[in-house]
């Protein structure tokens, strides 16, 4: 009889304790509930490197996250929708890009707020114009090889 005592006690706690941990780790990561946020959607030429829940960043603090990647076929780009803390304001001329957190560092979005008159609303129907997409890093070193090659040569 004392052992089943003991052994319930000692299951109350591992539950409390798991409990804790959880609500813990939700708070921490802000996976407990979209509150105090608003979407706006980005469109984008290249999103490599971006999924759902990348961070979206403004002068390097997280200020939200990418909710849904989808692709608008008729205009071949990738449509990004972004899930921003209300107390973020986006002016109608902030920028966006897709960033790197270093040579082999994740992607995040991130976001320049701009200096227009007008913000964008924040009722989900708002949308950042101004993006520039990630660049691909062979693409980019392909592009500077094949420059030098064909520089102007003043000894003709």
């Amino acid at each position: 009889m004392r052992n089943s005592v003991f052994e319930t006690i000692l299951g109350l706690v591992v539950i409390v304790a798991a409990g804790a941990f959880l609500a813990f780790a939700m708070s921490t990561t802000e996976s407990s509930g979209q509150s105090g946020t608003y979407s706006v959607t980005a469109r984008f030429n290249s999103v490599v490197g971006v999924d759902s829940g990348t961070d979206v960043r403004m002068a390097g603090v997280k200020v939200g996250r990418v909710t849904n990647v989808s692709i608008d076929p008729e205009r071949a780009e990738a449509v990004l929708t972004l899930s921003v803390r209300d107390d973020v304001e986006l002016r109608d001329d902030a920028d966006a890009k897709v960033t790197s957190d270093g040579l082999l560092g994740g992607a995040f979005i991130s976001i320049e707020p701009g200096g227009g008159f007008e913000t964008i609303p924040q009722d989900g129907s708002g949308e950042i114009i101004y993006t520039r997409g990630s660049v691909d890093i062979l693409t980019l070193f392909a592009s500077f090889a094949g420059g030098q090659g064909s520089g102007s040569d003043s000894s003709e």
